[in-house]
């Protein structure tokens, strides 16, 4: 019935309207609704015109225009050669010419129209304001073609800063005078961030406990802190609710940590690295740590809350471990393919566990599955994010970034990892007891584990496998369960020998 609805009215604007606008802001006032018309829709023209020069594999970035319509379900846009027509509900409250090929500055006006009127019927819409507003709206026109991508302003709370030097789960916030505590900056590459959070957003609740009962001192040890964990969180958007579990990890001022356990003696002896950020310095204080520790009997890679833009950067890691063996591909459109090899030897042969989680993300994903894929490492944990993309950055003239990630990737052997993840062989979730983890590792001495690979089954159902082994929400237990299993795989050869065998 909306679609007929919509058709009618469409037939009705087609026969009443016709040609081009030149400017549609020239008889109007430079300000409404508290936006600067002018400086909203040169905004929109640069963001169009620069979207325009990226390879989108086919897709036409004209019509993302159409993709304004999600910013409420009421609102559907129709945008064909001749008119831009905006519906809200069964009323037509816009009509526009459909600007010319490339012109931009009509598309940015066009754009900022269809906003002012969806502002006037939607009071969520009507209360954003400058960068929140732009951000918004940049998510609803990439919505159709990349669906990851982001208007980021260019402040410290998006560049320059390192948020795990600021706060554990990558956000700042405090109440307001209604007693809400609300977000008022969210740290790029964080937790947060990773989990969609902005700037205005509500904490309602904490690990089920509405906030507005919490105490601030009791509030501030949930969000913050040296120890490591998961937080789940209930938000309240201006679209509605949502409810998100962050990794809160340790604080720390490098893209990764080292830790050395000493055992025993030297065949008990093990070397942990975790994977922040997957970066030139993740690389160095690797390549350091494999140069001073090299009696040791196995290898943590601990990527749980690991990920990366820098493709050079993963293959320069995971050389270390593998040398010279395809680490991924990156692929931005269907023939524009580019395979990503180390250039080195690897540095050391000792046996590898990699821990992975649903925050592995990015080129933390890639290292995963190479890994995997050349027999030099197992992979412990939950499934990874499935969010494997690399993300190319394009400035605006206004100073803000469009963080588009156009480029998806494989596996070094071609396999797709966007939107599907890696599968541990062994799930952390099923086994987090003492009694199940000693009737697991004795049925691998037996030779009668029964385990399915499910990275080689193309048809698996992602989402089964997800709720199969879900997330772990209690970090603390989760970092003694990884290092407990972490510890017997590589310290018992022959238990070591036959996972990876399988």
């Amino acid at each position: 019935m909306q679609i007929i609805k919509i058709f009618l009215c469409l037939w009705l604007v087609f026969f009443t309207c016709s040609g081009h606008a030149d400017d549609l802001f020239a008889s109007e006032p430079k300000v409404q609704q508290n936006i600067n018309v002018n400086e909203v829709s040169e905004v929109f023209a640069d963001i169009y015109e620069k979207l325009d020069s990226v390879n989108w594999a086919g897709k036409n970035i004209e019509v993302a225009i159409e993709s304004l319509e999600k910013l409420n379900p009421k609102a559907h846009i129709a945008a064909t050669g001749e008119r831009v027509v905006l519906v809200w509900g069964d009323k037509l409250i816009a009509n526009f010419p459909y600007p010319k090929p490339k012109d931009w500055k009509e598309y940015g006006q066009i754009t900022t129209k269809l906003i002012l009127n969806m502002r006037e019927q939607d009071e969520n819409l009507r209360s954003l304001k400058d960068v929140r507003l732009y951000q918004v709206v940049v998510n609803a026109l990439l919505s159709g073609i990349d669906e990851n991508g982001t208007y980021v302003h260019n402040d410290f709370m998006k560049t320059g800063i390192d948020p795990k030097m600021l706060t554990s789960l990558g956000f700042d916030g405090g109440r307001d005078e209604r007693g809400n505590f609300r977000i008022t900056g969210v740290f790029k590459n964080s937790p947060a961030d990773m989990s969609g959070m902005n700037e205005g957003d509500i904490i309602s609740e904490i690990n089920g406990k509405r906030v507005s009962e919490m105490m601030d001192r009791d509030l501030s040890a949930v969000l913050a802190g040296y120890n490591s964990g998961t937080v789940k969180v209930k938000l309240l958007t201006p679209f509605g609710n949502k409810h998100v579990t962050l990794r809160r990890a340790t604080i720390v001022s490098a893209d990764a940590d080292i830790v050395y356990r000493s055992g025993k003696d030297e065949s008990e002896s093990l070397l942990e690295i975790i994977i922040h950020e997957i970066t030139d310095g993740a690389v160095n204080i690797v390549n350091e740590a494999l140069a001073k520790y090299k009696d040791i009997n196995g290898i943590i890679l601990d990527l749980r809350a690991g990920g990366g833009n820098d493709e050079r950067a993963a293959a320069k890691l995971a050389g270390l471990f593998l040398g010279q063996n395809p680490v991924m591909i990156i692929s931005e459109t269907a023939v524009d393919e580019l395979e990503v090899v180390p250039g080195g030897d690897a540095v050391t042969d000792v046996p590898v566990v990699v821990l992975m989680s649903d925050s592995t993300h990015g080129t933390a994903e890639a290292i995963a599955s190479a890994f995997y894929e050349n027999k030099r490492g197992l992979l412990v944990g939950t499934p990874t994010a499935g969010k494997s993309r690399i993300a190319s950055r394009i400035e605006l003239k206004n100073g803000a970034v469009l963080e588009l990630f156009n480029k998806s990737i494989k596996t070094g052997s071609g396999n797709v990892l966007d939107g599907r993840g890696m599968f541990p062989l062994i799930c952390l979730s099923n086994i987090r007891n003492t009694s199940e983890r000693e009737a697991f590792f004795l049925n691998v001495i037996n030779d009668d584990f029964d385990a399915h690979d499910y990275n080689k089954d193309e048809k698996a159902n992602v989402k089964s496998l997800r709720k199969a082994c879900p997330v772990i929400t209690s970090g603390t237990d989760e970092d003694a369960v990884a290092s407990a299993v972490s510890a017997e795989i590589l310290t018992n050869k022959k238990i070591y020998s036959r996972l990876m065998g399988l």
